[in-house]
């Protein structure tokens, strides 16, 4: 009788520089010791040059490939079928300068974007008429109002992206999170499709 052993691939692995991929990098297995030591330091691919920057290796080349080692094994897969390995380099450090005229950019866009809203939606009037109806006079700039309301949209934008620099303020993805997670799953999505469409033209390969 064969030896059952359950396998199940990683989704995503990331690496910085050209290896030899084995199957412990790529997957999680469920077997006896004998066998699980064994199949998890099985070489499964190296990394080389013309790989570029992404690899996707698909569970039927792995279950093929531990058959043809231990032929008096049964591989059943759980879970994703293919793993996208992706080669990145090695991070430079920041430049600051870079870094903070890429900020003023953004702080003058965003500031700008938020102003021009204001304008197109009358809000310095709406303020004016929200005055005169709580006070019953009338006031160009009513600070009152308008100085908590400026302290209320950047503490409410800091609320809705869940984040102060570094640090969370709960448990709770933020939408833009979510979206780049949605992309991602997308973008994972799209590449494990046009690489089994080059497998299916490209047989001999």
């Amino acid at each position: 009788m064969a030896e059952v052993i359950y396998l199940r691939l990683k989704k995503n692995l990331e690496i910085t520089k050209l290896q030899q991929i084995y199957l412990k990098d790529i997957a999680y297995i469920s077997a006896t010791p004998i066998y699980k030591e064994k199949l998890l330091e099985t070489p499964i691919y190296r990394v080389t040059k013309k790989d570029k920057n992404i690899v996707i290796i698909d569970s039927f080349l792995i279950i093929d490939h531990l058959t043809a080692l231990h032929n008096e094994l049964e591989i059943q897969l759980l879970g994703p079928e293919q793993t996208i390995i992706h080669i990145n380099e090695v991070k430079k450090p920041v430049n600051i300068w870079i870094a903070s005229f890429v900020w003023l950019l953004l702080f003058i866009g965003t500031a700008m974007t938020i102003m021009n809203f204001h304008y197109d939606v009358s809000m310095q009037q709406v303020q004016q008429k929200l005055h005169f109806i709580l006070t019953g006079e009338e006031s160009e700039f009513p600070l009152w109002i308008q100085i908590p309301y400026s302290f209320g949209l950047g503490l409410g934008t800091l609320l809705f992206f869940n984040h102060w620099f570094n640090r969370r303020f709960n448990e709770e993805p933020s939408p833009l999170e979510v979206e780049i997670y949605n992309y991602q799953q997308d973008l994972n999505h799209y590449m494990n499709h046009h690489e089994n469409k080059l497998n299916d033209t490209n047989p001999s390969d």
